[in-house]
């Protein structure tokens, strides 16, 4: 008994902290207007749906890749840390669009950023990519294992994207980015990362999905052999009313598990930051709260749905323009592919 106590001591002897924020976007800004010349839409259409106007989309050849734009990313929250890179002790990089089928893009990182042979995690959650991540990192830091850690969310969509009228219900969403945080150890167990909540219901794994390729339904060579010029299933497919349903109640639950595990009320936010999957969820979530324009931060109307990028691109930019202070109470919460979802709660 005495063995566990010292145990339960151990590992409350740290909390994590963000130090540092980074981001980064694509220079080529892709608007609604523009997409009008790809397919049959328009920007009524998809600002009624989604509160999109425009989203950044990778110019081929320009050197953007998934890690790359991680490491531009990640090269800013360092700096913004006040460390070197060699004190991070390890790497955690969350997306759905790697630059290779494996390894993974966390590799990749460490090699550009010239660090030394530290450890790095790929986390395949998604649009919660980046809360997964943040809930590892922070585990790591509590339990002494490391003292820095780097968490990267990066994604890569618009080469993957059905660009006809055929795929609008899903490419008009999505664009690309990478958003950076460095967590550092915080003895103050009243500040930094107060806790985070994580869940997954994969039973409606199918209703947000990539199919293929896929070693389970349809591999490289499945879809060679067929040459079907038909075959949707290597572009992203989405029951939209399915999602935004599920989404609506999922955010709901786990924000409130987070406050509730704080002893907080919802008007101890200072400002939730919810994934950028749609407008309308966001807005939905702020009514249902009752919170003021000030406590949310949306900028999905920007840069479209950046999935695991999002919240990252999102909170270093709230931090950028002063929103976020310190002492303030700060929501993070996602929900998408899988299905997952997650919260954070932070105190800043």
């Amino acid at each position: 008994m005495k063995y566990l106590n010292c145990e339960a001591n151990f590992y409350d002897m740290y909390n994590s902290k963000i130090i540092g924020l980074g981001s980064y976007v694509p220079d080529n800004v892709v608007t609604n207007d523009d997409l009008t010349k790809l397919m049959d839409t328009s920007d009524e259409w998809i600002q009624e749906r989604t509160g999109i106007k425009e989203r950044r989309w990778v110019k081929p050849g320009s050197g953007d890749t998934t890690s790359a734009m991680g490491v531009k990313a990640a090269k800013v929250a360092i700096e913004r840390a006040g460390i070197d890179k060699d004190d991070i002790d390890f790497i955690i990089f969350a997306t759905l669009s790697p630059d290779y089928y494996f390894p993974g893009p966390g590799v990749t990182v460490q090699k550009e950023l010239d660090i030394k042979t530290v450890g790095a995690l790929d986390v395949r959650n998604q649009c919660s990519g980046f809360v997964y991540g943040l809930s590892v990192a922070d585990n790591f830091i509590k339990t002494g294992m490391y003292k820095n850690v780097l968490v990267i969310g990066s994604e890569l969509h618009s080469h993957g994207l059905d660009k006809t009228t055929r795929g609008r219900g899903v490419s008009v969403i999505f664009g690309d980015g990478a958003g950076a945080a460095v967590l550092t150890r915080e003895e103050d167990n009243s500040k930094g990362i107060l806790s985070t909540h994580l869940h997954s219901q994969g039973e409606h794994a199918e209703e947000l999905s990539l199919i293929a390729p896929g070693m389970g339904k349809r591999w490289v060579n499945d879809i060679i052999a067929d040459n079907n010029p038909d075959d949707e299933s290597y572009y992203p497919y989405m029951n939209g009313q399915f999602v935004f349903k599920n989404a609506v109640v999922r955010f709901s639950e786990v924000i409130m598990e987070g406050l509730m595990k704080n002893k907080l009320q919802v008007n101890d936010i200072d400002m939730l930051i919810p994934h950028q999957a749609n407008l309308r969820i966001a807005q939905f979530i702020q009514k249902k709260f009752q919170l003021e324009d000030d406590q949310v931060f949306n900028n999905i109307q920007k840069y479209g749905n950046t999935t695991a990028a999002s919240i990252p691109i999102a909170l270093t930019e709230a931090w950028e323009q002063g929103k976020i202070k310190e002492g303030d109470t700060v929501v993070l919460a996602a929900f998408g592919s899988g299905f997952t979802w997650g919260s954070a709660i932070i105190k800043w």
